[in-house]
């Protein structure tokens, strides 16, 4: 057998569309599987260019690479094909030359292949990448991509707003360059977080234009590879202001009592559990207060004016210590109060001042003259060095005060344990 007649068998055997082409870029030979996909005998398709085979559209597809191969390179191109009737199919043809004995190229070989789910899912992923760069680059939040070495590497619109600059200026520099020294030194903690592959977020009150003081929260998310490197991070700048807010609105009603605004319970205790944690400042006295009289003004009044008692008598408290003392409602007409001094003379002279200021409060409020106070006070770490016992104490030395006639001050000492 001839090698021209075992070579095209072989070109047959192989099921892949091939063809070869003349320097006009005319069909002079196809093997069996051409004929398939073509829908086309040879005598439709030999010695006829491509162009007059399927088109103006799909030579200009072709002839960039058919130029490329009769200069002796190998070359492809992509196309959609619709001449076989059925649905249209994309496919790659890769064309290499076909050297003559001269070493010139006489003529080019294609070899068709179905590439149609790649093309399509390369289609696809194109697209929502376009979608996504669209959503980055107009989403109202500031957004930037930040690789290793803390340089700007994409920047969105919104984020050149509030920086006040161009995205041209920032680009390819150190945050601390494009940004300033002070604010990268604020943010580096977040940064070097997410670089060792933590997420995390840095919430602040800042300066925005035309805004005024707003509450915002930076998100900082890591990059990871393939390989779970780190090779990056994102960043989000939101506005959580009203969010914020309404979180310290909550947290105030949580909280102050909603009666008189002093301290509720719970955070009267949160206080003491504070001071008696924090061993540097010293001793602290708890005072528990309890009104005497004040059942008989609640029944005489009702809970509407009693409760406004409640509430003069409370800021009477207040008044009575210093600004970084605490006042607190232990329930009812108890109180908390919880005040640093050096020793359990200075706490009973401030026991005095609470009892006195009280007396106070009922100036021209005839009512309210038969509402005095019980004190009893301990000190901690000296007379208690846990909440609960110190707790304790002062309110046995309260009832003894009670029990010893109203309206005075004990300490827990004078109670009996």
């Amino acid at each position: 057998m001839k090698r021209a007649a075992v070579i095209e068998k072989l070109v047959d055997a192989i099921h892949l569309p091939i063809g070869r082409w003349d320097r006009e870029a005319r069909l002079v030979f196809c093997n069996a599987p051409y004929l398939a996909w073509s829908g086309r005998s040879e005598l439709q398709l030999l010695g006829r260019t491509l162009e007059q085979l399927y088109g103006e559209e799909a030579w200009n597809a072709a002839r960039g690479a058919f130029a490329a191969a009769f200069d002796g390179e190998t070359a492809s191109y992509e196309r959609l094909l619709t001449h076989t009737g059925g649905e249209s199919r994309w496919c790659r043809v890769q064309v290499f030359p076909e050297y003559e004995r001269s070493g010139e190229v006489g003529a080019v070989y294609t070899v068709a292949f179905d590439v149609h789910d790649f093309v399509t899912a390369r289609q696809a992923l194109e697209a929502a990448r376009a979608r996504l760069s669209k959503f980055a680059e107009n989403i109202p939040y500031p957004i930037t991509y930040v690789d290793r070495h803390y340089r700007l590497i994409f920047v969105n619109r919104a984020y050149v707003a509030a920086a006040g600059a161009g995205a041209t200026e920032v680009l390819g520099r150190h945050i601390g360059e494009a940004r300033g020294q002070a604010l990268w030194e604020r943010h580096r903690p977040y940064f070097e977080r997410a670089l060792a592959g933590e997420p995390t977020e840095y919430t602040r009150l800042v300066e925005l234009p035309g805004q005024g003081a707003r509450w915002v929260r930076t998100s900082y998310v890591p990059d990871f590879d393939a390989d779970g490197r780190v090779v990056g991070m994102y960043t989000m700048l939101v506005d959580v202001h009203d969010l914020k807010t309404r979180q310290q609105q909550l947290e105030s009603s949580i909280e102050r009592d909603p009666v008189t605004e002093v301290l509720s319970r719970r955070a009267i205790i949160d206080r003491i559990e504070q001071a008696l944690a924090d061993r540097r400042a010293g001793s602290v006295a708890l005072f528990f207060v309890d009104l005497d009289g004040f059942k008989t003004v609640n029944d005489m009044l009702g809970h509407r004016d009693g409760d406004a008692v409640l509430a003069r008598i409370a800021q009477a408290l207040v008044s009575a210590v210093r600004s970084e003392d605490s006042v607190g409602r232990f329930g009812g007409d108890e109180f908390l109060v919880l005040a640093r001094v050096p020793d359990r003379e200075a706490a009973a002279q401030v026991a005095q001042q609470m009892i006195g200021a009280i007396r106070a409060s009922a100036a021209g409020q005839p009512a309210l003259a038969q509402v005095t106070a019980s004190i009893g006070y301990a000190l901690a770490p000296a007379d208690a060095d846990g909440v609960l016992k110190l707790v304790q104490r002062a309110d046995d030395a309260m009832y003894f005060a009670k029990r010893s006639g109203k309206n005075r001050a004990a300490h827990c000492s004078a109670a009996p344990v």
